[in-house]
């Protein structure tokens, strides 16, 4: 049998998603102590143990100067950033990718603006978002929304041109106009579409949060990173990025299992 036409049954699908973890993670334990058997006080690849103490210190210790737990504060703040300009950035793709999508003339004037909008680097205008909006969750949460928006609409601009013209065609002839087909034809077909997009726009959004924090802010997970940077605190800066990583997974998850239970339709169509 052709290596194409071979699948892995359920148990070893399962074993097989675990092998690259597993891999990492014996290979950064073999390199941090062959680092720490040449030097015990190196700082570049910290053992298990000086991670789970920068853990507990970070985490389950209050600090002495603010009486807060670094680790949740941080945590709490950059969702907070986070889920403000995803959620914005729904919104405003939600309602333009359909209506442009929809409406020959909206393409014909707004597809080749959005399309160069979208090639702006975001992080190449951070300094002029904190000119205009200053350093507070203003700027922050519109890196956010400017790097993911443009993305999300001209998905969804597709998605539309793609729906099958029979089902429009048909709409039509039962009499419906124009509004009554996006609510009632294209809005629930393109609702599931958003989540995909959506998915696929968490990393890029991580990267603008972290970069926006790193840069002005006084909390937060990418300003933490950064802060305790100038000290060589990888005991910190890997539990840290393994957290962000941890948390984007738990949303990209929760997104998929919404997905397929709000909408098992388009779960089963896209398992065909």
């Amino acid at each position: 049998m052709r290596l194409i036409n071979r699948h892995p049954g359920k148990h070893g699908a399962r074993l097989l998603a675990v092998v690259p973890f597993i891999a990492l993670i014996v290979l950064y334990l073999t390199a941090s102590a062959v680092r720490h058997a040449a030097n015990p006080m190196d700082k570049l690849l910290p053992t298990l143990s000086q991670m789970a103490s920068a853990v507990n210190l970070m985490a389950f210790t209050q600090d002495m100067a603010t009486g807060d737990y670094l680790m949740l504060t941080d945590t709490l703040s950059s969702l907070q950033r986070l889920i403000e300009g995803l959620v914005i950035s729904i919104g405003i793709s939600f309602v333009i990718g359909i209506a442009v999508g929809m409406l020959p003339y909206l393409r014909k004037l707004c597809v080749p603006f959005i399309a160069a909008f979208s090639m702006v680097p975001p992080l190449a205008i951070l300094p002029i978002l904190f000119i205009i909006a200053g350093i507070g969750e203003t700027a922050k949460v519109t890196l956010i929304v400017i790097g993911t928006a443009p993305f999300m609409i001209r998905d969804l601009i597709m998605r539309v041109e793609e729906m099958p013209k029979a089902q429009l065609i048909k709409a039509q002839t039962l009499g419906a106009s124009s509004w009554q087909m996006a609510l009632r034809v294209v809005v629930p077909q393109m609702l599931p579409r958003l989540i995909d997009s959506l998915r696929l726009s968490l990393g890029p959004a991580w990267i603008y949060l972290i970069s926006a924090e790193a840069i002005a802010a006084q909390d937060g997970l990418g300003y933490r990173i950064f802060l305790v940077r100038r000290y060589f605190a990888m005991d910190v800066i890997i539990p840290y990025v393994i957290w962000i990583t941890l948390l984007a997974f738990i949303f990209d998850v929760s997104l998929r299992l919404t997905q397929r239970y709000a909408f098992p339709w388009f779960a089963g169509a896209k398992s065909q």
